[in-house]
């Protein structure tokens, strides 16, 4: 599915093609190839390279053409909740496409965010920038939401012993390192081009970019200790347990063992005694009651 997006104090979409209009592309078909290469005559090595899932942030150059491919954060439903994907941005002179093999939330928000906002893209590298800034806040989004479910884990955790509350904890370690691994090609190779000339836009990206760079970090290192901690936790848990069950075992076994006795087809020199079955319960109930009391003092109750 393709868009024609034309910059009217924010993008306006447009029912074909015109110089300088923006052509969003989205999970495309077989007919948006053909108006890529045959109409536009985009690059077929850039599609390529785009359709690569692990491709890294990177910027590549072809006669006139430019592919600027960078990583944004996507929220899906799966193994792993959050992951980042390759969207490739190629220009020329007179063409701007943008093209991503998955339906994304960033792209929409972007369009409808400079249509509020009424802001003027008045070149190429100007529109990279803004996406890139765009990305940005998404990925500070999305970690906010990872935050908020690291506490719910650690919630469960503290009142169960689990292991998937556990893997749920690793799941959201594995997204931020895709996270961490994306920010960062960007901020090692996105700026080297010379043409980025808007000074007071690349320093508001980059700055965000730190700041998303530095919470994944801060949040990735505070995960990493909460796993050590409640696995050592959920370790401790299961030998309390173990003690109490071994305990209660014991407790247990005094009875057991004095009815075993008492069991034995041989003279036992109580049954001619009044009330002896009376008895022999009443010191099973003591000596257990004496087990309770000794493992209560040293704690393993």
């Amino acid at each position: 599915m393709r868009k024609y997006l034309y910059c009217e104090n924010g993008f306006v979409e447009k029912p074909q093609w015109m110089p300088n209009c923006w052509v969003n592309v989205e999970c495309p078909d077989k007919s948006d190839f053909d108006f890529l290469t045959k109409d536009l005559k985009v690059p077929e090595s850039f599609l390529e390279d785009i359709a690569d899932v692990d491709e890294r942030p990177r910027t590549d150059t072809e006669e006139n053409w430019l592919l600027t491919i960078i990583r944004i954060p996507l929220q899906q439903q799966g193994s792993i909740p959050y992951t980042t994907i390759p969207i490739g941005i190629i220009t020329n002179n007179e063409i701007i496409v943008t093209i991503c093999y998955h339906s994304t939330e960033m792209i929409p928000d972007f369009i409808d965010h400079t249509r509020r906002k009424g802001i003027v893209v008045r070149n190429k590298f100007e529109l990279i920038l803004r996406l890139i800034y765009s990305s940005a806040v998404w990925f500070l989004k999305y970690l906010k939401q990872i935050n908020n479910d690291v506490t719910a884990a650690e919630k469960e955790l503290e009142k169960s012993i689990r292991n998937e509350d556990l893997l749920r904890l690793m799941k959201l370690q594995k997204t931020l390192v895709y996270f961490n691994t994306s920010i960062r090609g960007k901020l090692q190779s996105i700026f080297q081009e010379k043409d980025y000339q808007n000074p007071d836009l690349v320093e508001d990206v980059v700055i965000e970019l730190k700041q998303a760079y530095n919470t994944v970090n801060i949040y990735s290192d505070i995960l990493t200790g909460t796993m050590d901690a409640f696995a050592s936790i959920i370790s401790n848990n299961v030998n309390t347990i173990m003690k109490r069950m071994t305990s209660i075992s014991i407790i247990l076994m005094v009875p057991t063992l004095i009815a075993s006795f008492y069991g034995m087809n041989v003279d036992v020199h109580v049954d001619e005694l009044p009330h002896a079955f009376s008895l022999i319960i009443l010191i099973s109930i003591m000596l257990s009651a004496m087990a309770f009391v000794i493992f209560k003092k040293i704690k393993w109750f």
